[in-house]
């Protein structure tokens, strides 16, 4: 088994290890084998010797070659590698493999296996053990068993939960494996990391790290533009909202805050304790509504000669992509302020109230059993006409009855054309889902109409085919250019 080289050369990997940039935290790990340690290129240990560095594209490759993780840059806070190709089968595979195993929305209450993962790229176990080997240099075991041990860190440094509820929530099957794995692979008990590493303190606050550039004042506007009332609170530094999170066969509800320290490059997570059971989704959902897995150097390298002032933009996610489904239906063809108006109302209206410490957060999102049994008068009430009516129960119903699922983890192409056989929901409304829910970098919704005019097509005969063939030079981060469209045509550029 031959690990596979990080993305950058092993002497420029140094140069960012002695640098402590920032730009590559996640892209790459130092393994020093002088102290059997691997950190993160941003660590601020003393710098290690050349000769006593091995470089790894991944956290399972290092722990595979025997080196522990930092206790003090914490390998468990880079954002994750995200890379994409469109032209490598094998790598193709082996990143999807490895994203499914990343989402734990992808399994619902079944455990991630070998078995089921092959079954679901429709290839073989034998195959998939191979190709994945061979492109990321670990077993599918190996990555996942890294991924669980990294996670229990991350809680067991930075929150109070017990040691049992860490190993369940983390995916151990129980604490007497979770306990040995984490022993034999870090060399100390859970116990022990928590006593000599951690604060233990009453609130749950989780650190999260990114990638700089990063444009916050962009991101949280984007948001604040959008907030609704009761639902969530934008602040300068600060998003704050209820969420509701089924997982298991039962339903979870609380409020989060997400506070961004741009001097470490970190978000700062708090939960409600009502969350804790579902942290690490919380956890993944937060990462992907903020977007902090993006590798700005490998999107600024294809877009910045076309939109060289975007470079800190992310691509807004979403915490629930069935919410931004029905908000995607309740956005067509009217203003954002206008969109707006119509979630507000249809929270007030058919939303469950929270209670917070917050007096700004006071309801939930409506649940998809809720929608899927709303009536058309009482929809249209809300001054939604009858098209979107259709297409929010349809949407509401395909979520309830497990028919489309809206997350990071689901295949892009086969949910944008579930989408689109619903009424109500042509391509635009897809493409943005596939954008913004399923986190796919590659959308292009190609017949909106503000993105023609931010690429000065609005005027020709067929606009959504121009912008389609400007796009091409952009793949695979045409999302990333459609931010940017936007947010130059909003500045007026």
């Amino acid at each position: 088994m031959t690990p596979v080289e990080p993305p950058l050369s092993p002497d420029a990997c140094y140069l960012a290890l002695k640098a402590r940039d920032a730009r590559f935290d996640g892209s790459f790990f130092t393994g020093v084998t002088s102290t059997g340690i691997y950190c993160r290129p941003v660590c601020r240990v003393r710098t290690p010797r050349r000769e006593n560095c091995r470089f790894f594209a991944l956290a399972a490759q290092a722990e595979n070659a025997g080196f522990r993780p930092c206790l003090r840059c914490r390998p468990e806070l880079a954002p994750q590698a995200l890379r994409w190709s469109t032209q490598d089968a094998s790598a193709v595979l082996a990143q999807q493999a490895a994203r499914l195993l990343d989402e734990p929305e992808a399994w619902g209450t079944e455990a991630p296996s070998v078995e089921a993962l092959a079954q679901r790229l429709g290839i073989s176990d034998r195959h998939l053990r191979r190709i994945f080997e061979q492109q990321l240099g670990v077993s599918p075991l190996q990555y996942l068993q890294t991924r669980r041990l990294l996670s229990a860190k991350q809680l067991l440094a930075d929150t109070p939960l017990p040691i049992t509820q860490v190993a369940l929530v983390s995916g151990f099957g129980s604490v007497r494996r979770f306990n040995a794995a984490f022993t034999a692979h870090y060399g100390l008990s859970p116990g022990a990391l928590r006593r000599d590493g951690s604060r233990r303190e009453a609130a749950c606050e989780v650190r999260l790290g990114y990638r700089p550039p990063y444009d916050v004042d962009a991101m949280l506007g984007f948001f604040r533009t959008r907030a609704i009332e009761g639902l969530e609170s934008v602040g300068e530094r600060r998003l704050a909202r209820t969420l509701a999170i089924d997982a298991g066969g039962s339903r979870r509800e609380g409020w989060l805050t997400a506070d961004f320290d741009q001097e470490h490059c970190q978000l700062l997570l708090r939960v409600s304790d009502t969350l804790h059971g579902v942290l690490p989704l919380v956890i993944r959902r937060v990462r992907a509504a903020f977007d902090l897995d993006a590798d700005p150097h490998a999107i600024n390298a294809r877009l910045h000669g076309s939109f060289p002032r975007g470079d800190g933009l992310r691509v807004p996610g979403a915490l629930s992509g069935y919410e931004l489904a029905v908000r995607a239906v309740l956005g067509q063809q009217i203003t954002v302020a206008g969109a707006r108006t119509l979630a507000q109302r249809l929270v007030q209206r058919f939303g469950t109230p929270i209670a917070t410490p917050d007096p700004a957060l006071h309801h939930l999102f409506p649940a998809p059993e809720v929608l899927a049994a709303a009536e058309g008068d009482a929809l249209g009430q809300l001054g939604i006409v009858r098209q979107r009516q259709a297409a929010i129960v349809a949407i509401a119903r395909a979520i309830a009855e497990g028919r489309i699922a809206l997350h990071p983890g689901a295949d892009v192409h086969a949910t944008t054309a579930a989408l689109k056989e619903l009424p109500g929901i042509g391509d635009w409304t897809a493409q943005y889902i596939a954008m913004r829910a399923l986190r796919w970098p590659d959308a292009f919704p190609a017949g909106d109409v503000a993105l023609h005019k931010a690429l000065g097509v609005q005027q020709m005969r067929q606009p959504a085919r121009e912008a389609e063939a400007a796009s091409q030079a952009w793949k695979p981060w045409r999302s990333y250019a459609v931010i940017r469209a936007w947010s130059a045509l909003s500045q007026g550029d």
